[in-house]
């Protein structure tokens, strides 16, 4: 229930003032629904950016003090206040959908339309249905968090403890245990997901969507249909090199554990490739990395060696959108971002960037650990950072990246700059190995970024399915499936039951993040850096570039940084690069050497899935 000065109240309150003056003075009865008109479509957004911004700094801090601070009360405020969010963010969808068929300016348009796709899992009207949708998102998530194995009653091992052998045996029969023991832990919300995508499709008609997949693939500013052709477009660019780096890692993996265990005519055994879901692959680069000795550079001995401490690698990674021309991070930065595990008390470790007050308290807040994978990650956080500053004169309903691949992608371009070149203008190193130590590096970070491309798109690809009645709640197994094996060449390494459900064992299925996001920045993240290595005048292979210094690139990428999600994202697209479709050609840019290399290493092998 929202609060009485709440906008829901506000605009409740109007109507009844509207609907009496529509009486039968006789009767008592009502007449007619008042019509609404564009007057009346710009004052309801007006107010609605003026309640969320009421709600939304109180909301903001509570959560930023539950997570640095947790605890039985920390916890009751968050939860509370984010209830209220909630409450108003629903509220407003459905009163946006009153508008669906009135005529309004571009501008209000755009602005109810990111109203009405707020909602990830829209609520029915009926109070019952969307109590009950509540809860059963609560259970899903809560089934998920404290899900374990337990071998018997009192040796049990949760996720991180399954994940870290999953990342570091080599033991065929130990990591086929993790992985059935792990999805022990999903059949019982298979019921509970049905029963939920039935509500959530309800509370999407009342929306006046077809169903939560065209709410979801509506959001692209472009038709739903259209958007899942042009991701499968786009996967299309990135498929051959993927194809050449899946021969290679399978007949590695065969020479590793016998093709008995990894037939060398079928897709990999989903158990054997370093991760809980097979989604990244750089785990087992030591299985399937060159077999020449390679020159690497250890990011994390050279910290040592130069004396970085945590507040250091921070700096260091402001100064590099400093020399871009971004202005320096505010004051309040520094005093309230948490930089490393305080003492005492239990907080949040895991990496995120704030922006408390859409305007200028900025913060990080991570454990901060002092290696070269915490660096890159620091420049990735303030990436987010510099542009949620960037579009702060924004309205509040623009005050975000153009599509929600943007944000991420946007952090992982600055990470691609982190080349031995940048290492070494900052004085980390004194010499850049030479272009035959690259083929190292790129395998690394393609088993890691080009691994995941097919997995990012499969898991809202099987999602739409079971949101459009597609694909019934007795085929969801089959259906996941089948969309693994058919995107990214891997299988189930036993026979899977159809109530096994298999896609409740990933963290973002029962709780209900959208994935689509993670498959764009993918691609997002080489464009924006091909397209910024160009404008800095780079002359070098496109994987050694690194736009630090350049004021050129800063200027380029602030200028689409500022309009937030003002306009669609192809219109921000063409502001960088000219061109408003996304493009997956920059990774096989910057892969090149390595396709070369993968393409020798493939000769004589069998290849395809």
């Amino acid at each position: 229930m929202l609060n009485k000065y709440s906008l829901s109240a506000v605009m409740l309150a109007v109507s009844v003032a509207l609907l009496s003056c529509n009486q039968d003075s006789s009767s008592g009865k009502t007449a007619s629904k008042p019509m609404l008109s564009s007057d009346d479509a710009k004052q309801f957004v007006d107010n609605a950016q003026l309640e969320l911004e009421k709600i939304s700094f109180p909301s903001a801090t509570a959560s930023w003090v539950y997570q640095t601070n947790i605890n039985q009360d920390t916890a009751a405020l968050s939860a509370y206040l984010s209830e209220k969010v909630s409450s108003l963010s629903s509220s407003l969808a459905k009163q946006a959908a009153d508008f669906n068929n009135v005529e309004v300016d571009p501008d209000t348009r755009r602005k109810l339309d990111l109203m009405r796709n707020s909602l990830v899992l829209p609520a029915p009207a009926n109070p019952e249905k969307s109590a009950r949708l509540s809860q059963i998102t609560s259970d899903l998530e809560g089934m998920y968090g404290s899900g374990k194995y337990c071998k018997t009653e009192n040796d049990c091992m949760g996720l991180t403890d399954m994940s870290s052998v999953m990342s570091a045996s080599r033991d065929e029969a130990l990591l086929l245990e993790m992985w059935q023991g792990w999805r022990q832990v999903s059949p019982p919300m298979k019921a509970l997901y049905e029963e939920e995508v039935e509500l959530a499709n309800e509370g999407a008609r009342e929306l006046g969507f077809t169903d939560i997949s065209d709410l979801w693939r509506g959001s692209y500013d472009m038709p739903a249909d259209d958007f899942a052709v042009e991701l499968d477009r786009l996967w299309g660019q990135v498929k051959p090199f993927y194809d050449a780096l899946h021969c290679h890692v399978r007949a590695e993996l065969g020479n590793e554990y016998g093709t008995d265990k990894v037939p060398q005519d079928q897709p990999i055994p989903a158990h054997l490739l370093g991760n809980m879901w097979a989604q990244s692959w750089g785990n087992i680069y030591d299985i399937v990395k060159p077999k020449q000795e390679l020159e690497v550079i250890d990011v994390t001995q050279a910290l040592a060696d130069h004396n970085y401490d945590e507040i250091k690698m921070v700096k260091q990674a402001e100064s590099f959108f400093s020399s871009l021309g971004f202005e320096p991070l505010p004051d309040s930065f520094w005093e309230r971002s948490q930089f490393v595990k305080p003492e005492g008390r239990d907080v949040v470790c895991h990496a995120s960037a704030w922006d408390l007050d859409n305007k200028d308290d900025l913060r990080i807040k991570m454990c901060i650990q002092k290696t070269g994978e915490e660096f890159a990650v620091i420049h990735h956080e303030l990436g987010h950072n510099y542009y949620q500053r960037a579009y702060k004169n924004q309205p509040l309903l623009y005050k975000n990246s153009a599509n929600d691949g943007f944000h991420e992608a946007i952090g992982d371009t600055v990470a691609l700059s982190i080349t031995p070149k940048y290492l070494k203008e900052i004085g980390l190193v004194d010499s850049i190995p030479d272009a035959s130590n690259d083929i190292g590096m790129l395998l690394k970070l393609a088993l890691d970024k080009i691994a995941f491309v097919p997995f990012g798109l499969m898991v809202d690809q099987w999602r739409w399915k079971v949101f459009s009645g597609e694909v019934k709640p007795a085929d969801y197994n089959k259906a996941w499936w089948e969309l693994r094996e058919k995107y990214q060449g891997v299988m189930a390494p036993v026979v899977r039951s159809s109530d096994a459900f298999d896609p409740g064992a990933k963290y973002h299925v029962p709780a209900n993040t959208p994935y689509t996001r993670y498959f764009l920045a993918h691609i997002l993240q080489f464009q924006f850096h091909k397209t910024l290595c160009d404008i800095s005048g780079n002359t070098d292979p496109i994987h050694r570039c690194s736009i630090y210094g350049s004021k050129k690139a800063g200027e380029a990428l602030n200028n689409m940084l500022e309009m937030g999600q003002s306009k669609t994202w192809q219109e921000a697209l063409t502001t960088l690069t000219g061109n408003g479709e996304m493009d997956a050609s920059a990774i096989l840019d910057y892969f090149a050497p390595l396709k070369d290399w993968l393409d020798e290493q493939n000769q004589g092998r069998t290849c395809g899935f």
